[in-house]
């Protein structure tokens, strides 16, 4: 089984798209981004899920790199395509590039993400414990994976835990006040700094939780983010509070 490297590792989370066969707007996205992609056959896109993939970075090479997820993740997928598969013919998109890729809209046809009360992606399977790890354009053959075939855990979440959970008020039925987040966020004695109560609140999928060390790491990394725009009014990816299915994690 070929993609057996990474369940082992962690990225267990993969969809195959056919290029030719992608919904006409996100094609479109992803054309207007990378001129380059009729030259492939298929669109890989890979994510994390649970705790695995951290407790295997632990046990490789972390040192000299403030990127160790993504670091990570990209010489996993590159292993998976040169060796696994034997394709040379592919180009990753994320991580590492510096275009746009429309991950949560991916995410989105491969039935991994759906709307959350507290910005994050969640399904019924992994809760809003999983990330986007890399996209991969390639010239392979394999099979199209299957939509996941779960539907909205939020929408049959009739006590909602989430909301009252957020200390900022930020998070409500409708809308999340990203402002008012972040406000709280920066605050000295917040006790959302490194985590997000909102999130850790939710019941759906509780078994799959980060390791305390992961969820601080992401969330510290997402906090730099936030103080790098409050700073300069500017910043590579959107301002988003919590460390969940996306570039931020």
């Amino acid at each position: 089984m070929h993609n057996r490297l990474l369940i082992d590792n962690g990225l267990n989370l993969q969809a195959v798209f056919d290029i030719e066969s992608l919904p006409e707007g996100l094609l479109a996205i992803l054309c207007s981004q990378h001129p380059d992609l009729n030259r492939y056959r298929q669109l890989h896109l890979f994510g994390h899920a649970g705790r695995r993939m951290w407790e295997a970075m632990q046990h490789s090479d972390r040192a000299d790199t403030t990127d160790p997820v993504d670091r990570f993740s990209a010489n996993l997928v590159d292993r998976y395509f040169s060796v696994a598969l034997g394709c040379s013919d592919y180009r990753m998109l994320f991580p590492g590039g510096e275009r746009m890729v429309p991950l949560q809209q991916l995410g989105e046809l491969a039935g991994w993400h759906y709307p959350s009360p507290f910005r994050v992606g969640v399904n019924r399977e992994w809760g809003s414990w999983f990330a986007y790890r890399a996209v991969v354009l390639a010239n392979t053959e394999l099979a199209p994976t299957a939509k996941m075939a779960s539907g909205s855990p939020c929408e049959a979440c009739a006590a909602k835990p989430c909301l009252a959970a957020c200390p900022a008020s930020a998070v409500t039925s409708s809308e999340l006040l990203l402002e008012s987040c972040i406000d709280y966020r920066l605050q000295d004695d917040s006790q959302c700094r490194a985590q997000c109560l909102s999130r850790l609140a939710c019941p759906i999928a509780v078994v799959h939780r980060y390791s305390e060390e992961q969820i601080n790491y992401h969330y510290m990394q997402s906090l730099q983010t936030i103080m790098q725009y409050r700073q300069t009014g500017k910043m590579n990816d959107p301002p988003v509070p919590p460390a969940g299915p996306g570039p931020e994690s």
